[in-house]
């Protein structure tokens, strides 16, 4: 089988840093757990790009390429993929994160997963610009941040 010339592309979640170092735990059950998740929705597993980063780097980000000019925990950017696969870069910015953590009240690692699972939703045309829009996308968070403490957060893969 050939993709783009090349032989059995193996499509990928990875993980990395732009301007902070983290290390991501159970990054073998994370990636099982969104693959999971892009299959529920009826889709397809491409590359996807998980960039931990400052609050710094995403604001400048959020300025350039979206023109908000305002600290955000992550954004998406799809790739245009004509093989039909969800495939993207997701920004996340582990401060904001950490800092939501704190005003929810929830550990940091939860908090970590519902962004990581919202950026990829975002990757799968899910929107939460308005109020009814926020309300699906929370619903589908919770859904599927259930299905990983259910499913995933026990087991090593």
């Amino acid at each position: 089988m050939y993709f783009w010339g090349v032989k059995n592309h193996a499509f990928m979640i990875l993980f990395y840093n732009q301007d902070v170092t983290y290390k991501v735990c159970n990054r073998r059950a994370i990636k099982h757990w969104l693959n999971d998740v892009i299959v529920s929705e009826k889709h397809h597993q491409g590359d996807i790009n998980i960039i931990f980063c400052s609050s710094d780097f995403l604001r400048n980000m959020n300025v350039r390429f979206l023109q908000h000019d305002y600290c955000t925990d992550v954004i998406t950017f799809p790739y245009d993929d004509e093989r039909q696969r969800v495939s993207g870069d997701v920004f996340i910015d582990i401060y904001t994160v950490n800092d939501n953590a704190l005003y929810y009240a929830v550990p940091f690692e939860n908090e970590l997963l519902r962004v990581m699972v919202h950026g990829v939703l975002h990757l799968l045309d899910y929107n939460d610009g308005s109020v009814e829009e926020s309300v699906i996308m929370r619903s589908k968070e919770d859904h599927y941040l259930s299905l990983f403490t259910e499913v995933y957060s026990e087991r090593k893969l």
